[in-house]
């Protein structure tokens, strides 16, 4: 029997255009997609709502994937994001109110839950049940590449050696369907493994792969985020991986998080111990908004949130620039005198 929520979201993609104007009203259609910010209905392009099944059948109306995160999803889950609590039960009675379905029968068997293969936090689980350690392999190169050495606290990150890759219409027809990759554990506060990031890599390591979209995600991202070190009350976070591990080769002392984009940042979920976090201000717009976002949430916990300002506005591009030890000595002049190492 088919899950009420595959059914749901089967029905949805049948009004894709009539939703996305609803829940994503900040967006505008560019033949056959609908173009907006995320999933938060924010202003932008970087994700992209298929409107209409493709004459092949490769490509299904209400897919979607957001180009910046590299999340991918169906309506249900636009509808999930714009709901006051984000659970499924909600999304689901969201969903029957915009078809004008009734209300299903209850039953003590039901469950809120969908039971997908791909693309949850039990698919992440099993991709990084099958990675390696980095040490000695491609993931290594690239990290030394981005001017990142050697660091504790980096098991969060694997690889695996040929991680499969899903091809997009902006792909030339020749990209391979495996490619190895940087695979990192997205984690709760709880540090319950809720997603995976995947960067695809050259063969050698010396780069992302020459694809689309070299980095995606999986599973459920909002407000969790990649770990490096144990919370503190004193921690660090930043969007990217790589800016967010600069950081921490930096100032070690500093337990930081990679949000993964502007959006997830703005929304992190802070961890109840913490009393200040500095985080990686990026200096375009997108950047900019999420810093006053993530500020204005975390002081009403009494958290005191500072900014950390690169100067070349990118974290690791200073640490590849300048060097490690001249980026330490910018951030230790942005960090307050009882917080250095």
């Amino acid at each position: 029997m088919e899950h009420p929520a595959s059914a749901i979201a089967r029905d949805l993609a049948g009004q894709a255009e009539r939703l996305c104007r609803r829940y994503l009203s900040n967006g505008r259609r560019e033949g056959n997609y609908w173009q907006v910010g995320d999933v938060r209905n924010t202003p932008g392009r970087s994700l992209y709502v298929r409107l209409r099944d493709s004459p092949g059948g490769a490509g299904r109306a209400g897919k979607w994937t957001d180009a910046e995160s590299g999340e991918h999803g169906d309506l249900l889950d636009i509808i999930r994001a714009s709901t006051l609590t984000g659970t499924l039960a909600e999304a689901l009675a969201e969903a029957r109110r915009f078809l004008s379905l009734p209300d299903p029968p209850v039953s003590a068997g039901m469950k809120a839950t969908r039971d997908i293969s791909t693309g949850s936090p039990g698919a992440a689980r099993r991709l990084l049940a099958i990675c390696k350690s980095i040490a000695g392999t491609q993931v290594e190169t690239y990290l030394r590449g981005r001017g990142i050495p050697p660091l504790p606290g980096l098991d969060v990150l694997h690889f695996h050696p040929r991680c499969w890759y899903r091809r997009s219409l902006d792909d030339r027809g020749d990209v391979p369907s495996a490619m190895p990759a940087m695979v990192a554990a997205v984690t709760d506060i709880a540090g319950n493994v809720t997603g995976a990031h995947r960067t695809w890599l050259t063969p050698d390591g010396s780069d992302k792969a020459p694809v689309a979209f070299p980095r995606r995600a999986m599973g459920h991202l909002l407000g969790h985020g990649v770990r490096f070190g144990i919370a503190a009350p004193v921690m660090a976070a930043g969007e990217g991986i790589e800016s967010t591990l600069s950081i921490y080769a930096a100032v070690p002392t500093l337990p930081s998080i990679a949000a993964l984009s502007s959006a997830h940042l703005a929304a992190l979920v802070l961890p109840p111990s913490l009393r200040r976090l500095y985080v990686a201000r990026e200096a375009d717009a997108a950047g900019c908004k999420a810093f006053a976002t993530l500020t204005r949430r975390a002081r009403q916990f009494g958290i005191d949130v500072r900014p950390l300002d690169s100067q070349l506005g990118d974290l690791n591009t200073d640490l590849r620039t300048i060097g490690l030890d001249a980026l330490r000595a910018n951030l230790l002049a942005q960090v307050r005198p009882e917080d250095r190492p």
